[in-house]
């Protein structure tokens, strides 16, 4: 049996980590639509991490972190941390729940809904760089400058917190074939594993990246970790130039493959969420169903897609939903 990830928790820690997340909100649905499921020409299942609190699955790994860290550090000056929105929407979310400045950082040009919702749950935000990868390196600065705590992408609480998720889909559905599952960072996908190898599932994990920012599909490749020039893709919660290298660890062991998807691809499986479910998502949120939609490798009757957010701007949404 490969080994665990350092940075993929036991099941101790990942169920202390539901029990907090359920505290503070309830578990999401999982449900299989009829219309969906006759798209794709099986039985597909929904985890619908576009009905939490912020609107995305990262608010579990806030709510996790943050508890701790406030538990064991009472008079912690704040937090800092990067985001393209879902992450830092979370830790504001943590933040004004258990009283700790939370000040986040957003590239320029970041999406105006996400920026206002950041701020209305309390975020002090700073827009700066061209990318998550820079607005990452100058959280960093700003920590070191201000004395906050950093706030990484890719932590031990995070994967814990968000892989509760993985623990109701698991519960929630029967048995899986495959789950396939956007790929930012990389906590949800090793939240997914994590579970699925704790309760001793054969249920097959596909990683789904953007086309136009594969670093974890190149790297998985490559054997290593690769960066690319740029991440421009209309899915900007997968986003990212370069991949945190313990996660890279985490999805080589448990993850089957991972699947490119394009821009057009993502924006159709928007419109499908829509006519065939009525549910609003972003783009990493249709990304899986755009990658099983595609996957000419796919084996089995019955799958999961992570709808992993719905937090997307008026104009984007339009612009998928106009084909």
């Amino acid at each position: 049996m490969t080994a665990r990830p350092a940075l993929v928790p036991p099941r101790d820690a990942l169920e202390a980590a539901a029990r907090v997340v359920h505290a503070a909100m309830a578990p999401t649905p999982q449900y299989s639509w009829p219309l969906l499921s006759r798209r794709v020409g099986a039985e597909v299942w929904v985890k619908h991490e576009n009905h939490t609190p912020t609107g995305a699955f990262k608010v579990r790994g806030g709510l996790v972190l943050l508890e701790r860290l406030k538990r064991e550090r009472p008079d912690l000056p704040g937090v800092v941390s990067a985001t393209r929105g879902n992450h830092g929407q979370s830790l504001a979310y943590a933040g004004r729940r258990h009283g700790v400045r939370t000040v986040i950082v957003v590239p320029h040009g970041n999406s105006r809904d996400k920026n206002a919702s950041m701020r209305a749950w309390g975020a002090e935000l700073i827009e700066h760089g061209r990318d998550f990868d820079e607005a990452r390196l100058h959280a960093a600065k700003l920590a070191a400058e201000q004395g906050l705590e950093f706030i990484g992408p890719f932590m031990p609480d995070l994967v814990a917190g968000v892989g509760s998720y993985a623990m109701e889909l698991y519960a929630g559905a029967p048995p899986l074939d495959a789950v396939y599952a956007p790929i930012g960072c990389g906590s949800g996908i090793c939240g997914l594993i994590a579970w699925r190898d704790a309760l001793g599932l054969a249920t097959r994990i596909i990683g789904v990246v953007s086309a136009h920012a594969d670093c974890y599909a190149r790297s998985l490749e490559a054997g290593r970790p690769i960066e690319t020039e740029s991440a421009n893709t209309f899915a900007d919660g997968m986003a990212v130039r370069v991949p945190v290298p313990e996660a890279l660890e985490a999805i080589r062991a448990g993850a089957e493959r991972i699947v490119r998807v394009s821009d057009d691809e993502v924006k159709a499986a928007i419109r499908h969420f829509f006519h065939d479910t009525h549910n609003l998502v972003e783009g990493a949120g249709a990304a899986a169903l755009a990658a099983l939609m595609k996957d000419p490798e796919r084996k089995g009757e019955r799958f999961a897609v992570i709808a992993s957010g719905g937090n997307i701007d008026r104009e984007m949404y339009l612009e998928a939903l106009a084909g």
